[in-house]
């Protein structure tokens, strides 16, 4: 009787292997190339190997595990990888901890030169007098008026109030620090009190479906601090915004457990920052966090129920103050979250503040702007107009869907050039192959396309000592077992290339459908701006010949990385650049794809490598 085999859904590596019944999951994650950690060497006496079971059945708990992990730890799928062995199908959740090698994440974006006229929290040093039988005013009755009698007469100011939790701090500042204290205002509400000479700082986040971007901010000066990116640690309840909604309806507890997920990961972010900056998180007194309408619901505890179901409205699309101490951000205690404005439920607030980023607002050029993810959202500005969609790209670009994907990590082959016979490659870390990721792909179909071997539909052809099979079992290794971490081959099959033409498709639709709206063809195009993670490593030229992006000059292609990190920063720092992020989604125009007159046709056309 032969063994059973079961598939691994290794996460957020984006791996998936297939093991015989009964195998070890620490040597099933070693024998596929993935580095766990594993400083006993799978003894069992460390936890340095621990992972998470998110779904499907492991061999029972160990005698080792109950002593090392708590009950909630056990009841949560906490395991050592190398006390489980595999009896069913599986999606594995590994801890960045315990991954030896980080996997590579974009969070630099285009720089530009920005000053900004009016800020958001502005901080405001405080001297009264002291407290006596002379004087009985309250503090914060003494404070107001010290604030009022240095601001500038000739401006209009409202009521000053202080935030509840920052009121609380004030009594035992003042009598601590001499009487004088350095506040920090939002508009007229005090939202924090620290000594006197403290700095203040702000959190700037793009949340994205894949990955998390922080950054720690100067509010004063506008500059970053320190930075960092993690993987969305929601990853582990499904790999698209649907598979995540779907988790969501399925389950009571769905919203509120993926609410925590991403609340404790950017709050691991945040602490870690504060530690490289040498600052206390009291001194972070304002955030703002952007990401699809999917993520910013999530965020805020939004129904998501209605983004699943035709006509996928959100619950709220204008912005949104929220108090972090009521989501559970650890900031001060009176610090604000600003959630920008969200366009639709697929146009989200990422990409305003990408447009932001990018400083497309107000443009007279011709411009498409696009931000390539599992959702990838486009716009045009052409004549003053601007015009926005959005297209469901799918985890393809990111390496999932593809038979030896993965995410860009150590490993991962993210470059192809095919000369001849000969196939060189170029991965991440320059370390044997153990898989291929988004931008790897994109370039092995297009360098199979320029060399024949595959026809504009998609199936290959032609001779070549790499190509083998026939039909739809028709594959073309990329590294053979000898050459690969794994012992395996990795290889390109024409399921992968099916995957990637319904992932190019999408966005070479959503592009065209916008053009042709606008009234323009790629000749009148002045810049083609390319952002976000992926489209950071993609090969323009690469993208250009399978036919993902219109052929235009090759001097308009820009690629800017995170503009929405850019943005978030900008709309941090200034109030001028969140009123400009209100007026996009005023002035822009959503253009649904399903309705777009001869759409069928356009993305019949556009599935062709070609």
């Amino acid at each position: 009787m032969t063994q059973p085999t079961y598939q691994i859904d290794i996460q957020p590596i984006g791996r998936r292997i297939e093991m015989p019944a009964g195998t070890n999951l620490l040597d099933a994650c070693q024998q596929s190339g993935i580095e766990l950690v594993a400083v006993c060497g799978g003894a069992g006496v460390c936890a340095t190997c621990r992972v998470r079971l998110a779904s499907g059945t492991l061999s029972g708990v160990t005698q080792n595990e109950t002593e090392d992990f708590s009950e909630a730890e056990l009841a949560g799928g906490i395991r050592k990888a190398c006390q489980a062995e595999i009896l069913s199908d599986l999606l594995i959740e590994i801890p960045p901890e315990s991954l030896s090698a980080p996997q590579r994440l974009s969070i630099e974006g285009r720089e530009e030169e920005f000053k900004w006229v009016e800020g958001v929290v502005r901080a405001v040093e405080v001297e009264v007098g002291r407290a006596s039988l002379e004087d009985l005013r309250p503090d914060t009755t003494r404070v107001i008026q010290a604030i009022q009698a240095q601001a500038d007469p000739n401006k209009k100011h409202g009521r000053i109030y202080f935030d509840s939790e920052a009121a609380k701090q004030l009594a035992p500042a003042l009598r601590n620090n001499e009487w004088k204290v350095r506040l920090a205002m939002r508009g007229d509400e005090v939202v924090a009190v620290l000594p006197q000479g403290t700095k203040i700082y702000g959190i700037a986040s793009d949340v994205g479906t894949t990955k998390v971007a922080v950054y720690l901010i100067d509010l004063e000066t506008g500059e970053i601090v320190a930075k960092g990116g993690a993987m969305n640690p929601q990853i582990g309840y499904g790999e698209d915004i649907i598979a995540r909604i779907r988790y969501i309806n399925d389950h009571e507890d769905g919203l509120k457990t993926l609410q925590t997920r991403i609340i404790d990961g950017l709050n691991a972010l945040i602490e870690e920052l504060s530690k490289e900056a040498n600052i206390r998180q009291e001194q972070i007194v304002e955030a703002v966090i952007v990401g699809n309408t999917a993520m910013h619901h999530v965020l805020a505890g939004l129904p998501v129920h209605q983004l699943g179901d035709s006509p996928y409205m959100a619950t709220v699309g204008e912005s949104l103050d929220i108090k972090c101490r009521d989501l559970g951000l650890n900031l001060a205690r009176g610090a604000t979250l600003y959630l920008p404005p969200n366009v639709t439920g697929f146009v989200g607030a990422d990409h305003v503040a990408m447009l932001i980023g990018a400083s497309l607002p107000g443009t007279r050029k011709t411009i498409v702007a696009l931000d390539i993810g599992t959702n990838t959202e486009i716009s045009v500005y052409h004549n003053g107009h601007h015009f926005t969609t959005s297209c469901p790209s799918g985890p393809a670009f990111e390496g999932a869907h593809i038979d030896d994907g993965m995410r860009a990590a150590p490993g991962a082959i993210e470059r192809v050039l095919i000369d001849g016979e000969s196939v060189q490659l170029r991965t991440i870390g320059d370390v044997d192959p153990i898989g291929i990721c988004g931008s790897g792909i994109l370039d092995a179909i297009a360098q199979l396309l320029e060399a024949g071997l595959l026809e504009p539909r998609g199936a290959f052809k032609g001779q070549h000592s790499r190509l083998r099979g026939v039909g739809g079992k028709a594959e073309f290794v990329l590294a053979p077992a000898s050459q690969s971490r794994t012992g395996r081959d990795v290889r390109v099959t024409r399921r992968d290339v099916n995957e990637i033409q319904l992932a190019k498709s999408a966005v070479r639709t959503g592009t065209e459908c916008l053009m042709e709206r606008a009234g323009i063809t790629p000749a009148d195009l002045d810049q083609f701006v390319v952002a976000g993670a992926f489209g950071t490593y993609l090969d323009v030229d690469s993208a250009v010949s399978i036919g993902m992006f219109p052929k235009a000059e090759r001097s308009k292609f820009v690629q800017i990385g995170n503009a929405a990190g850019t943005g978030a920063r900008r709309m941090l720092v200034s109030m001028e650049a969140r009123k400009l992020a209100d007026k996009i989604t005023r002035d822009v125009e959503y253009v649904e794809l399903a309705k777009h007159v001869g759409f069928t046709k356009i993305f019949a056309r556009a599935l062709m490598l070609e």
